[in-house]
């Protein structure tokens, strides 16, 4: 099945769809894909949910790259973000399994990213980046695609 075809097929997003890299906005410049062509579409995750789940700690976006659904948070990399972001993963791991199975399936292999803004400030060897590291979700600047 086709990313666009399971975006359609998941009735809380299926109006949301936007080609390539567009629903992530000026967040799309850190994300690098060896070719452009090969992203297949891309949702707006918080903000299409927003009206449907206001209250949920929601993921920022997903997007297809040959085939392959990736997940990407935006968020300050603080040792005080930790625990928000980790909060975020386990919502959208129920929200796939219970309200996107489709897209869940074409899951990456590491499929789960998040993107720092500005600077880490998680030192290496503390709780927060052990609880990060054991939700293989540590920070990064941008999320590199090279296949």
């Amino acid at each position: 099945m086709s990313f666009q075809t399971a975006v359609t097929n998941t009735p809380e997003i299926r109006n949301c769809y936007q080609q390539g890299l567009k629903a992530l906005g000026g967040h799309s410049t850190v994300i690098n894909v060896r070719e452009t062509r090969a992203c297949e579409g891309s949702v707006n995750l918080d903000t299409c949910l927003l009206g449907v789940r206001p209250d949920d700690n929601r993921w920022d976006y997903c997007f297809a790259y040959k085939g392959e659904a990736y997940f990407v948070e935006v968020h300050p990399a603080d040792t005080s973000n930790v625990e928000t972001v980790i909060n975020k993963l386990n919502w959208l791991r129920a929200w796939l399994i219970n309200h996107a199975p489709a897209i869940n399936a074409l899951k990456a292999a590491i499929p789960f990213h998040w993107i720092h803004t500005g600077s880490s400030h998680i030192l290496a060897g503390s709780k927060q980046y052990r609880m990060a590291a054991e939700h293989k979700i540590l920070p990064k600047a941008r999320l590199d695609i090279r296949h």
